[in-house]
């Protein structure tokens, strides 16, 4: 009775002496020096994750004479359109990849570029980058864009791996995200209320506008970190599935629930045939995607490389979506269907990882997600900032 009474008397008093307890202490500091560590990719990666979002809206506002046409009757035969826009781009730049919009007003987008895989840094990294957006009635280019240095292009590639190559940059970008989870667990526990009275509430859930610089800095980094924490998990989460193929398999075996990898998409080759068809092959492919997919509100278009490979055609439902598609393969000189991958025969593992670059930048709930989206990144992009005000003034405290 004793020694279990003096020793209850020690747990108080340390308690009391130090006003915390050692679990307390230890998330204190991981959350203070994690937070001092990790502060500037966050910032960076939050900053221009808030730039992100909105980037296609935008995209269409000042880009608006070159995205958008006046609609036609009958649109001109892709492999016409393909061939004008590889003369607009130059001969040495092999186009690579076609997005064909369904919505008559748009143009169709064709675009050329080279990697340079040894580099160490973006700039090295993308040899070129060239977009011609064609008018699909009159084949007219609009504009070639060099994409290698335009804005938005610039801050996903900061986004995605700090303007470093993705063997570099990526390590960095996923650990600091990694980070930044423990950052948003250790903070809720430094912010939970020891008693659930009025004051402690008001506290806890009200911003004191008009209160002094340091009690406005602590309010906005502690109020704001709070009520930005379930939506900031959700970015942290999905950003790491891009970072780490580990994190990725997690994810897949928890919705899938089975460790059964999904099959292997088969190898095929296109015949080479010996007279030449009446009809280009890529336009037979297209006419033949719009009728397995009519739903498709959008199409990306792979052309076929080498004698033998295949035309590859992605059909999306949505229209910024990219989780609801249906792959096409087709045969390069004949536009033989080859293979149908569709979203409806995916197992739940695969269907929640192709959602997630949707559910990281909000798209999944439409203009309503990507607000929500837009907030919190704003937000995820202060607490780095007003943490270190606050760590700045205890440290000269």
């Amino acid at each position: 009775m004793t020694t279990t009474g003096t020793t209850s008397r020690q747990t108080i008093s340390r308690k009391k002496k130090g006003g915390k307890t050692r679990t307390r202490k230890v998330i204190d500091w991981l959350h203070r020096w994690l937070g001092l560590v990790s502060g500037i990719v966050v910032f960076i990666v939050c900053l221009t994750g808030c730039l992100f979002v909105f980037s296609e809206e935008i995209a269409n506002v000042v880009y608006k004479k070159e995205r958008f046409v006046t609609p036609g009757s009958q649109v001109l035969p892709l492999s016409t359109l393909q061939k004008t826009a590889q003369e607009a781009i130059g001969k040495d730049k092999p186009i690579k990849y076609f997005s064909l919009s369904r919505e008559p007003d748009r143009t169709w987008e064709f675009t050329a570029y080279s990697m340079n895989d040894s580099a160490i840094t973006y700039a090295g990294m993308v040899n070129y980058y060239r977009t011609a957006y064609v008018n699909p009635y009159t084949g007219k280019v609009t504009v070639v864009m060099d994409d290698k240095w335009e804005f938005f292009h610039v801050v996903k590639y900061m986004h995605w791996s700090l303007l470093l190559n993705t063997p570099y940059g990526q390590p960095i970008v996923g650990w600091s995200t990694f980070i930044f989870v423990v950052l948003l667990i250790t903070g809720l526990v430094m912010w939970w209320p020891k008693k659930w009275n009025r004051k402690n509430r008001e506290d806890s859930f009200t911003i004191r506008w008009k209160a002094r610089f340091k009690r406005l800095n602590y309010d906005l980094h502690n109020v704001l970190g709070f009520y930005s924490l379930l939506v900031a998990l959700v970015l942290a989460f999905t950003g790491m599935v891009f970072s780490f193929r580990w994190f990725m398999a997690i994810v897949y075996v928890l919705a899938s629930g089975t460790i059964k990898p999904p099959p292997p998409e088969p190898v095929l080759k296109s015949k080479v045939l010996v007279q030449t068809p009446a009809m280009s092959g890529l336009d037979v492919a297209y006419q033949s995607a719009l009728q397995i997919i009519p739903q498709a509100r959008r199409f990306s278009v792979s052309p076929a490389k080498g004698k033998d490979g295949v035309i590859a055609i992605a059909g999306y439902r949505g229209k910024e979506t990219y989780y609801d598609y249906d792959n096409l393969s087709f045969d390069q000189y004949s536009g033989k269907l080859l293979y149908r991958n569709n979203y409806t025969q995916r197992n739940r593992g695969v269907k929640l990882i192709s959602m997630d670059y949707d559910i990281h930048v909000g798209a999944i709930a439409g203009l309503p997600g990507k607000i929500i989206a837009f907030m919190a990144s704003l937000v995820c992009t202060s607490l780095p900032v007003t943490g270190f005000i606050i760590w700045w003034g205890k440290r000269k405290k």
